[in-house]
């Protein structure tokens, strides 16, 4: 199977979560032996041609010049690259910036769209760039001969929406084989004396209502920010917390040891993600035996179940974050469930073979003209 994965940044992953699954994704099926392509932002920091017996394509990416509108001409050029190359399949992860050049594909190879979660709820777009993302959504699902949704809540949306047959297929994570607590001496931190957050600059992940909980009262307690601030969101956070010097913004951290260890001797994981589904960050935290704290959503609760406790605002967060230490039974049960299910239920094994054999019967069934979207 000759393959192309786009829609990321690129891989290895500096960004977020399409990125780490595409990273893991892409190295799978080439260790499996197939002829695998991804995509890669021209900005990427990695510049080889080769990773892990993946191809990695550099394409001009002009969104660090232009903004938003870069990432539809990034889109496009890497479409326009895949009229020339003859793949079997293209794995399309998301549809955001380049469902309006999804009919610029080949028509004899085979489309399959990762459609990620509900885009145009993220509050952070107007009325009218929420609207376009309907848009993109709708013809993404029309111009796809095939559908994968990363959590039963998309999955469900989708096939309500438009009488599809997406399949489900979650990301992936694995349990770390060690920790180093002297991994967290550059950031002064101290195991099990600050509290974690993981996530990338956006209103939706509630970021906010996250922070806001550690300030209330006066309270006091450590809590580390993970993530890229240079947005205009991250600023925002950065400078109405600046008067909280217990709140301490770190910026991205991608070195995988490091940031499982930061993760592993938190005191307390917060996952404030409410409009993707299965988000890789959240898997991650549960294979480090993190005791989660998550936004009540039916994103996380698919996910976790009755394996964390689970919040709607600041006030309800400040006292579950007081009354942590009288749940210690609890979370020790929670952190064992959420590892065993990290090992069996989204095992790499489990998730990614089973993707595999399907992308290969799509493959036929497209050869045959069946569609089954």
């Amino acid at each position: 199977m000759k393959i192309a994965i786009l829609g990321t940044r690129g891989i290895p992953n500096h960004y977020g979560g399409f990125e780490k699954y595409a990273e893991l994704f892409a190295a799978f099926l080439a260790n499996k032996g197939w002829n695998v392509t991804v995509y890669n932002s021209h900005n990427h920091p990695f510049q080889s041609t080769d990773y892990k017996g993946v191809t990695i394509k550099h394409i001009y990416d002009p969104e660090t010049k232009m903004g938003t509108v870069g990432q539809f001409i990034y889109d496009l050029n890497c479409i326009l690259d895949i009229r020339k190359q003859n793949f079997d399949l293209v794995y399309q992860l998301g549809y955001t910036s380049s469902a309006i050049f999804n009919f610029l594909f080949p028509k004899q190879t085979t489309i399959v769209t990762n459609m990620d979660g509900m885009e145009w709820k993220r509050s952070k777009y107007n009325k009218y760039v929420q609207r376009f993302l309907m848009y993109s959504e709708k013809i993404a699902v029309k111009r796809s001969d095939f559908l994968v949704a990363d959590s039963f809540g998309i999955k469900e949306y989708l096939d309500k929406k438009y009488k599809t047959n997406s399949f489900y297929s979650a990301y992936t994570a694995q349990v770390p084989i060690g920790y180093s607590a002297d991994l967290l001496k550059p950031y002064l931190l101290v195991p099990k004396q600050y509290n974690l957050l993981v996530a990338r600059m956006e209103p939706e992940n509630n970021i906010d209502i996250i922070l806001e909980a550690h300030t209330i009262n006066n309270m006091n307690f450590p809590i580390v920010v993970i993530g890229k601030i240079e947005n205009h969101y991250g600023q925002m956070m950065v400078k109405k917390y600046a008067q909280f010097p217990h709140v301490k913004f770190i910026g991205g951290v991608y070195q995988m040891e490091t940031l499982d260890s930061i993760r592993h001797y938190a005191k307390m994981y917060f996952h404030g993600h409410s409009v993707g589904g299965t988000n890789p960050s959240l898997l991650e935290a549960m294979a480090c035996s993190c005791p989660i704290l998550a936004h009540n959503n039916i994103f996380n609760r698919s996910v976790l179940g009755q394996n964390a406790l689970f919040f709607d605002n600041a006030t309800m967060l400040y006292q579950q974050i007081n009354e942590f230490e009288i749940q210690t039974a609890f979370f020790n049960h929670a952190i064992e469930a959420n590892l065993e299910k990290i090992c069996t239920v989204f095992s790499e094994a489990s998730i990614f073979e089973t993707l595999k054999e399907k992308l290969i019967d799509w493959q036929l069934l497209k050869k045959n003209d069946v569609l089954t979207i």
